[in-house]
């Protein structure tokens, strides 16, 4: 099955749960000859019928031992035990990946409260720091500020599935108390956030958007919450996602972009975004699989990182595809987007993922001259038509005026579209009990684009083509390195081949917004850097940013 990002955003009806249940429940019929010539079909394969006969115990056999293991308790958190390592052979040579040590941010200058509070909405995550440091506000009146303006427009946006009013007032208490105390542990010290409600939060439901567990509650805290609040951040909210990680609809209705209520703000990050954007907290954590964070930051013109395959832990987020799974910042601008991700990235063995990265380290870089950067741009896709073509081509024109080397740039032609089906083989995997049980028939979507349609399909995935893709996908990180090595990141539309193929070699994206589209959403252009160097990316998204004043735009809540 060839999948794409629009197809994963799609979705609606199939089969009943009674039809369902009564399939599974059913004993299994004779393995004989033309049931193996019929499924051969599905496969595209052309044994003899003599083949078939001489391969028939075996497959019996075969099935037997799924029966077995399908005996076996696997909840979702348990994880294969294949890792992805995204690290081409180039780099396997290298101890570690080396970034310049600039441990320090650009001066932030005097800040001061607005003489209109509700100002502080669209403050940074920067600025609302520094005003909890020199204790001009307190944490706990930040918290209730945002605490309000999230039950004031979450009605309209249907972004928040949880508000954790509770946790987050003794939370900004304790910071209060710290910073008081000169117990200072840095810029996000109080600072209100939310996290998308694929994470486990300890006493607060953790719903992943789904009707099948709208009521379920984790007894842990996930890796990103728990290095959050160390470093003194406040958790006010936990923020919807299509269900199971796609698209903006979930069990409460669909999650809207605050510049257009009419239109929804795109997934599966949704609720993260939209109230990003909103103003209804500085910033929230997001995932991305195959464009959950490009895609709703688009939506609502928010600035996102989606950093490198195992920079940060997913210990305690719900699994989709355990070799495309990244968790990352989702902000008002680039700066923010580090000041986050210095807090989450790191080593975690709850996550394998992350014992394998070269890099545990990460440095502001924003001095850099960006005059020195070689940056690509895939010139071919710049030059098709699409909506937000005169946008991107604006952004190029800034990037040449602020002195940026950009270089022609083609990427791999490799069939990475045609690998996606990993995704959905891992995913069938990770739900396989929802799918079996005929709870699926539950989902708020059930057309054939929809999961439990996918989940089905992806049951017909020999493990051998599963094999055979990940090798093909090998061949996709090794060309891909040959053809950036000699580059310090590279720029393309947001919705490109280059989507499909990065979140597949695990190479690190931010996606900023660069103006607005015909149809009153923003628009985006998207970043894409060299593995590990997520503190180059970041400074020449900071560069571009400071030259143009997009990242500062936030729409006008008129409802």
């Amino acid at each position: 099955m060839k999948i794409s990002f629009p197809y994963l955003l799609s979705g609606a009806a199939c089969f009943t749960l009674g039809a369902l249940t009564m399939r599974v429940a059913d004993a299994p019929a004779p393995l004989t000859v033309p049931v193996l010539r019929a499924a051969q079909e599905v496969l595209g394969l052309h044994f003899t019928d003599a083949q078939l006969d001489s391969a028939r115990r075996d497959v019996g056999d075969n099935r037997d031992s799924y029966e077995a293991l399908r005996k076996l308790p696997l909840p979702n958190s348990v994880a294969p035990t294949l890792v992805f390592d995204p690290v081409p052979l180039r780099l396997r040579t290298i101890s570690s990946v080396k970034q310049r040590v600039d441990d320090q941010l650009p001066s932030i200058g005097k800040v001061t409260l607005p003489a209109s509070r509700d100002d502080l909405a669209f403050y940074s995550v920067r600025q609302l720091g520094e005003l909890l440091r020199t204790r001009q506000i307190s944490s706990e009146e930040l918290t209730r500020f945002f605490l309000a303006r999230l039950k004031k427009y979450d009605p309209k946006l249907l972004c928040v599935t949880t508000l954790t009013e509770e946790l987050a007032l003794q939370q900004a208490r304790q910071a209060d108390a710290d910073i008081k105390a000169g117990k200072y542990k840095g810029p996000l010290h109080g600072v209100p956030f939310g996290v998308k409600d694929l994470f486990s939060t300890k006493g607060y439901k953790t719903t992943w958007g789904s009707v099948p567990y709208k009521d379920q509650k984790l007894d842990e805290d996930a890796a990103v919450v728990t290095k959050l609040r160390d470093a003194g951040a406040v958790l006010v909210a936990k923020f919807t996602l299509g269900e199971l990680a796609m698209g903006d609809v979930w069990y409460g209705g669909m999650t809207r972009s605050p510049w257009d209520l009419k239109q929804g703000s795109s997934g599966s990050s949704a609720g993260s975004a939209s109230a990003v954007a909103a103003g209804l907290v500085p910033f929230a954590i997001g995932t991305e699989t195959l464009g959950s964070i490009v895609s709703p930051s688009t939506a609502c013109g928010t600035t996102g990182l989606r950093p490198t395959f195992g920079r940060v832990s997913r210990a305690g987020a719900m699994a989709l595809s355990w070799s495309m799974d990244k968790a990352g910042p989702i902000t008002r601008s680039a700066e923010d987007c580090a000041l986050v991700f210095d807090a989450l990235v790191g080593r975690d063995p709850r996550d394998p993922a992350t014992l394998l990265a070269l890099s545990q380290e990460f440095y502001y870089e924003f001095n850099l001259d960006v005059k020195k950067l070689r940056v690509g741009y895939v010139k071919a896709d710049f030059e098709r038509n699409y909506p937000g073509k005169a946008n991107d081509q604006a952004s190029l024109d800034a990037l040449r005026k602020l002195g940026v080397q950009l270089v022609e740039l083609e990427l791999p032609k490799l069939p990475a579209s045609d690998m996606t089906f990993l995704l959905t083989a891992e995913g069938a995997a990770a739900f396989d009990d929802l799918t079996r049980s005929g709870r699926d028939a539950l989902l708020v979507k059930q057309d054939r684009n929809a999961w439990p349609s996918l989940f089905r399909a992806s049951r017909f995935v020999p493990a051998v083509e599963y094999l055979q893709a990940q090798r093909a996908r090998r061949l996709l990180i090794e060309e891909l390195d040959a053809r950036i090595k000699d580059l310090d990141g590279y720029v393309t539309p947001s919705f490109s081949s280059n989507l499909v193929i990065t979140n597949l070699t695990g190479h690190p994206a931010v996606v900023v917004p660069n103006g607005m589209r015909p149809n009153g959403l923003p628009s985006t252009i998207t970043f894409t850097g060299q593995l590990y160097q997520e503190a180059k990316l970041l400074a020449l998204a900071k560069a571009y940013q400071d030259a143009t004043d997009f990242d500062e735009k936030h729409p006008p809540l008129n409802f």
